[in-house]
């Protein structure tokens, strides 16, 4: 008698079939092709969060709240923050607008006549949204071995940047300067509300390690594949992350200048520290090309996790049109109109720029305070039941068959340890989500406004409306599609 794909996870000879029985005990088939190994998740993570090249793209908040010192002691902060909480979604849009200006940014750093326009922007902005629509749909299929190249280039950029950003510079600041001058170019009551304040850039620079979660039905060996992945992905990044913020700090000797010069004024103060450092224009649009290259590639990965992520929800009819939006194409195991719906919804987001850089802002701020209040909300519930005892050993997996029953897959952090940094995680994302609504200064006008509160308000008003008159008689809760002994729900 052959093997039943769902039989006893002591049985499991291949991982084949522990990732089968994963699924089954969360009673969803195996859907999506399984294309990805350790290093290609691990390379997807890390040009989702790019975090080192996203610290310079993001480098004027910091500058403006918290100064040198805050940018050293807040990105420690939030890079131990991001050790057990990760958050996620509009950084679709916010990736392809920063692809766009930052090539505005370079084209004014080598020709000073140069006056960018918005709408030059938003067709750059979409441009790198075909491209990564083109290589998630026409090419999906090399996604895996195009993550693990840029894995080599993400690593190897960052020493291409370092080494002559800091051998070639020809002024350098004190270590006094960097580690224990703060600033509150924000004119915040204190010091202390400042520094929180500029953490947020620094939030954002830390985005996506649980990509690989959501990527998981596409993993080989994915409960022991993907949380070593997003581990590895967290400490490699944090590491690069720091070690380029006090790098360029070190090269920057006058920090208003640099918020002040052209590029500067356009949000990419680093482009114009390069450029100091270097003295060659050249040289500096080289190594701005290396952050180039990883931003697109951050907006690809970025587009394949949100579109597993609206294709999850429609699978259990949680969208409008779900049993459309959950069809997969045949051969190729990619849920292809969620890739044009996530893709669809970005360019469309970029039509805000058009009117209002402001109001665009404001649009993909969303991927702080939405996500972080998702975060507070499920790391709350992994709270409770810890405490409560209300996940169950790993030997408990064949001697129970409750429904929903929760069951610790084989990395995690057990006892009162586990407890402290759960703990942690809740209260980390409580200062994130607090501070997300807060505009960069002060006094606050119109046009400065954070309008953030506003947009995740209107969010979650739209969710509730829509689930009291339509949702709530599609969407029953995650559909069980099999049993974790392998029967099939027919009734789908």
């Amino acid at each position: 008698m052959g093997k039943s794909p769902h039989h006893s996870e002591v049985e499991a000879q291949t991982k084949e079939e522990r990732d089968a029985q994963v699924l089954a005990r969360l009673g969803k088939k195996s859907v999506l092709e399984r294309r990805f190994g350790f290093i290609s998740i691990c390379g997807f993570s890390c040009t989702i969060l790019v975090t080192w090249e996203g610290s310079l793209i993001l480098f004027t908040t910091g500058l403006t709240n918290g100064g040198s010192a805050g940018l050293v002691y807040g990105y420690l902060f939030v890079w131990l923050g991001w050790l057990v909480i990760c958050g996620w979604m509009a950084i679709l849009a916010g990736n392809g607008y920063l692809c766009g200006t930052q090539i505005e940014a370079v084209i004014q750093l080598n020709n000073a006549s140069y006056v960018p326009q918005r709408w030059e922007g938003t067709l750059l902005f979409w441009a790198t949204v075909l491209i990564a629509v083109l290589i998630n749909t026409v090419v999906g299929q090399l996604l895996p071995p195009i993550e693990a190249f840029m894995l080599v280039v993400h690593v190897l950029g960052f020493f291409a940047i370092l080494v002559p950003l800091v051998y070639m510079a020809p002024q350098k600041a004190s270590a006094h300067q960097v580690f224990t001058e703060f600033s509150n170019g924000g004119a915040w009551p204190t010091q202390g509300l400042s520094f929180f304040i500029g953490l947020i850039g620094s939030v954002f620079a830390m985005f996506g390690c649980d990509a690989a979660v959501h990527m998981s039905e596409e993993v080989s060996n994915a409960d022991v594949t993907v949380p070593w992945s997003m581990l590895l992905t967290t400490l490699l990044n944090g590491a690069f992350g720091w070690g380029i913020v006090i790098a360029v700090l070190f090269v920057t000797v006058n920090v208003e200048a640099v918020l002040q010069s052209p590029t500067g004024m356009l949000g990419f103060p680093y482009m114009q520290i390069f450029y100091q450092s270097t003295g060659s224009k050249a040289g500096a649009t080289v190594m701005i090309a290396i952050i180039l290259v990883m931003t697109v590639c951050g907006t690809i990965a970025s587009l394949a996790t949100s579109s597993r992520l609206i294709w999850a929800f429609a699978r259990d009819r949680g969208l409008p049109f779900s049993r459309h939006v959950s069809k997969v194409q045949i051969g190729t195991s990619i849920p292809i109109y969620a890739v044009i719906i996530a893709s669809s919804v970005a360019c469309l987001i970029g039509l805000i720029n058009l009117g209002s850089s402001a109001a665009f802002n404001d649009v993909i701020s969303l991927s702080v305070s939405s996500l972080y209040a998702s975060y507070i909300i499920t790391e709350g519930f992994l709270l409770y039941r810890r405490v409560t005892g209300g996940i169950k050993p790993r030997s408990a997996i064949n001697n129970t068959s409750e429904p929903g029953q929760l069951i610790w897959g084989p990395f995690h952090l057990p006892g009162i340890f586990g407890i402290l940094v759960n703990l942690f995680a809740v209260c980390f994302g409580i200062i994130i989500f607090v501070f997300s609504f807060f505009p960069v200064a002060t006094p606050v006008e119109a046009v400065s406004m954070n309008f953030s509160v506003l947009m995740t308000g209107s969010v979650i008003m739209f969710a509730i409306f829509y689930y009291v008159v339509w949702a709530r008689k599609e969407y029953k809760g995650p559909i069980v599609e099999i049993s974790a002994f392998g029967s099939e729900n027919t009734s789908l």
